[in-house]
């Protein structure tokens, strides 16, 4: 299966490598020196096992993309406006985009930059993996796993086709009827701890591990959760009890990638983040207090 991958950082690179190891004729969409160390020796792929490098292809041209039955968009969410004139193009051509971004808008954002949503597909990811210097991925020892499915919520053949080629290169992979759902789970998590960790300059320890710590998380996942639902989110009764429960399982030293991205002093995703819970309260008039604050603060960068 011929596969565009547009991005080559933790997410794009990581899973880009799995699927041109399986045998998928993979081109990632990349630049700069990322691009001219993929071209030279392809990506290498290291964790505490040990590593692999794998050749592949990798353009920063749209149209050696031409051609691929699906194209996963792999970019933060602070770069989508740049790779999404290439996702619309291609969608034009006839491929499925499938967008593994962090938040719960990506669909619409692409539909709004012109690509039809009768090509899009809802996309989710969890995976610990970053560019450690061009041309390789680090990544955590822990299995990672993606949701896709339709939009509309019917089981499609080629959701179906995906799936399989992805459990190809040993990914977990789900196919779901629900993925708007899906999409609002791992929202609830991932934001709730980037708004904490972010505004604590702390790992997951640092702060969860503290009395008035977890009544914040708490609270954070409380209001996304309260937030979706007003939207019209089917977000079941229990999840925010098993937010906090697996938040109080995750590893102490782990760092969300947001914080990651704050001490790097560079670009953030808190738009996509606590600025969209925030911007979703104003508008069901449900009370943010936690992402109010985390928005205010963290668009401050102190």
């Amino acid at each position: 299966m011929r596969i565009a991958i547009l991005g080559a950082g933790g997410v794009g690179g990581y899973f880009g490598a799995l699927l041109a190891r399986a045998g998928h004729d993979v081109v990632l969409y990349a630049r700069g020196d990322n691009l001219a160390a993929i071209r030279a020796g392809g990506i290498t792929v290291r964790d505490a096992n040990g590593s692999f490098t794998v050749p592949i292809g990798a353009t920063n041209s749209q149209d050696e993309l031409a051609g691929s039955e699906f194209t996963i968009v792999a970019v933060k969410s602070y770069s989508l406006a740049e790779v999404a004139p290439v996702a619309r193009e291609l969608a034009l051509g006839g491929s499925v985009i499938v967008p593994l971004l962090n938040g719960v808008e990506a669909a619409d954002d692409l539909q709004r930059a012109g690509v039809p949503r009768s090509q899009l597909l809802g996309g989710q990811t969890n995976v610990s993996a970053y560019k450690a210097e061009p041309g390789v991925i680090q990544r955590a020892l822990w299995k990672e796993r993606i949701v896709v499915g339709e939009l509309n919520g019917e089981l499609s053949q080629r959701v179906t086709r995906l799936v399989e080629a992805l459990r190809e290169a040993d990914i977990e992979a789900i196919a779901t009827t629900n993925i708007i759902v899906e999409l609002w789970r791992k929202f609830n998590m991932l934001c709730a701890m980037a708004a904490a960790c972010g505004m604590a300059r702390s790992d997951v320890a640092g702060i969860r591990d503290t009395e008035l710590g977890h009544l914040l998380i708490e609270r954070a996942v409380g209001e996304i959760a309260a937030v979706g639902r007003a939207r019209g989110v089917a977000i079941p009764p229990s999840q925010e009890a098993d937010m906090m429960h697996h938040i109080d399982r995750l590893p102490g030293t782990m760092k969300p990638s947001f914080l990651l991205d704050v001490e790097r002093g560079g670009p953030t995703e808190l738009d996509v983040l606590s600025g969209a819970v925030s911007r979703f309260g104003r508008e069901t008039g449900i009370p943010t207090p936690v992402h109010d604050t985390a928005a205010a603060v963290l668009a401050r960068r102190v």
